[in-house]
């Protein structure tokens, strides 16, 4: 099975810890996050990856040589020269990703008790063109789905902006959740952004296309998420593991 880790982010709300480290390399109770995620997709039955780059990307690439790539097929998807955001770096790595079976993308700052082959069959159970991970944890920015668990708008708390592509959106008939960076997507994905080029986000791609394309809510109750995007929760995360991380 297929996945794609993206690392390429530049880590700017942990400065000054990633002014000379890629956010991905940064140990969490012992280890690089990037390594916990790799095993993780690992023990799921995930052999084949591919990684973008970009900050300190050289740094990467050193870790994973060092590390024999864990006995995994691992493809670099680089984007040293230009960084491309979500969407626009999922589209770069498509000449690994593409062919018939479904591929898991995982942001590599984002920890869960989330059963990935689980994921992964509800994705291909309901055969749509993304499932996404949501939560209800409380942020500024939610996906708003409707009864079926579609995708159908998002918006800002914070400001009022709301997106959609339904005519007379009214984001108060929808259920909010939000996103946690953990993704199964259909190849067919491809053939959609063929017009989408450069640095652009996913979640901006899915709402594009969610007025005819099938996107799906994934969400459990029982499930623990942390982002380690912040100082405070890469302090707060060894902790985490232990309530949550089976040894």
């Amino acid at each position: 099975m297929k996945a794609m880790i993206f690392a390429a982010g530049l880590g700017s709300r942990l400065k000054p810890m990633t002014d000379t480290c890629p956010k991905a390399l940064l140990p969490v109770a012992g280890k690089p996050m990037l390594e916990h995620v790799i095993l993780k997709l690992k023990a799921a039955g995930f052999d084949k990856l591919v990684i973008n780059i970009h900050h300190f990307g050289e740094q990467i690439l050193d870790f994973l040589n060092a590390n024999q790539h864990f006995g995994l097929h691992i493809d670099i998807s680089d984007e040293r020269d230009y960084l491309l955001d979500t969407g626009g770096g999922l589209k770069k790595a498509q000449p690994f990703l593409q062919g018939e079976e479904p591929f898991l993308v995982h942001n590599v700052d984002i920890f869960s008790t989330l059963d990935l082959g689980e994921f992964y069959r509800s994705h291909l159970e309901q055969q749509s063109l993304a499932t996404l991970l949501v939560s209800r944890r409380v942020t500024s920015r939610y996906l708003l789905f409707n009864e079926k668990d579609e995708l159908c708008g998002w918006r800002n708390r914070d400001t009022g902006e709301v997106k959609s592509h339904y005519p007379h959106f009214d984001p108060s008939q929808y259920a909010e959740y939000a996103f946690g960076g953990i993704h199964v997507i259909s190849p067919r994905i491809f053939r959609l952004m063929e017009e989408w080029t450069g640095k652009f986000s996913i979640i901006n791609f899915y709402l594009s296309v969610c007025a005819k394309e099938s996107i799906r809510a994934f969400a459990k109750e029982e499930l623990s998420i942390i982002d380690l995007g912040k100082p405070e929760t890469i302090i707060e995360a060894e902790k985490w593991m232990q309530e949550n991380v089976r040894p």
